[in-house]
């Protein structure tokens, strides 16, 4: 088993680096939260005095941070000449393309193997280790990375070159916020129409319509499995990260001179919801946003 430096402990990092405790490894946990560090060690893990030291002396250095500002600045100053050369270095942070490019090209010069690997799947999967990562990097690191992330996932997929795992992460969590939207409109229509909800969802989810987020993420509360939306829209995928990713998405296809108008759609409406006071509310939570009252 490896020794593995984990630095960003906070709800999806705390049940990535307990789930690497749980398969064996070493891991040196850091994190700038008191409240996190306690969990972590708590899981199992090694809690240490800063990024460096969690870099030090080990095989792989995983970090999931908020932004590629912190990315940048967390590479730059704390990993990057504190790892061994040989260590894999695995971001699974959801940042900007060009965030991951720039941080795995100072990697590369440096002499260090470097993925991208987002993640897709929320607390609960990062807690079960059930996460979708998707990898960008070359095929060696790929290959190095692949033992420590399917320790915390259920799918590993090399997205291809640096940067591609960002670009597949952006694509899919704006494909997932519009997909959202339109399923709560459907709910929402439905209802509107005289349609007893759960019937509804027994017909569209064996229909055309028939989405992950409907029958596996169900705005609806008491229709299809257990969601947040049974849990008051507690815990979950929160609608300020949603946010924080279409933006992503919108910025990537200005880039891109790609055409977006759900996805940008989708931003608009997720930012009037979170300028309401909803962001820690799960993303599923914008079907309030839709059945509200036009009138008030």
């Amino acid at each position: 088993m490896a020794k593995i430096g984990f630095i960003g402990l906070g709800n999806m990092g705390g049940g990535m680096a307990a789930n690497l405790v749980k398969a064996g490894h070493e891991v040196h946990a850091f994190d700038l939260a008191e409240a996190a560090l306690a969990h972590a060690e708590q899981a199992g893990c090694l809690r240490v005095k800063s990024a460096r030291e969690a870099s030090a002396d080990v095989e792989a250095v995983v970090t999931m941070l908020p932004a590629g500002s912190h990315v940048r600045q967390v590479y730059t100053d704390c990993i990057i000449g504190a790892a061994p050369s040989s260590a894999i270095l695995i971001d699974c942070s959801t940042v900007d393309v060009a965030s991951a490019k720039a941080v795995g090209a100072a990697a590369a010069e440096q002499g260090y193997a470097m993925v991208d690997a987002p993640v897709s799947g929320g607390i609960a999967a990062a807690n079960g280790g059930t996460l979708t990562f998707m990898v960008g990097g070359p095929d060696a690191a790929f290959a190095q990375a692949q033992p420590i992330l399917a320790a915390m996932g259920k799918a590993v997929i090399h997205a291809g070159g640096t940067g591609a795992g960002q670009a597949a992460k952006i694509a899919n969590n704006m494909l997932l916020g519009a997909t959202m939207v339109a399923t709560c409109e459907a709910f929402l229509l439905a209802k509107k129409l005289g349609l007893d909800l759960q019937t509804f969802y027994d017909i569209s989810s064996k229909a055309s319509g028939q989405s992950w987020s409907m029958t596996s993420y169900c705005p609806v509360p008491g229709v299809g499995p257990e969601t947040p939306a049974d849990r008051d829209y507690q815990g979950g995928f929160a609608t300020a990260l949603m946010l924080k990713d279409l933006k992503l998405a919108m910025s990537a296809a200005q880039d891109a001179n790609a055409s977006v108008p759900m996805g940008a759609a989708a931003e608009a409406l997720y930012q009037a919801f979170a300028n309401g006071g909803n962001g820690a509310l799960d993303f599923s939570a914008i079907i309030r946003l839709l059945d509200a009252d036009p009138a008030q």
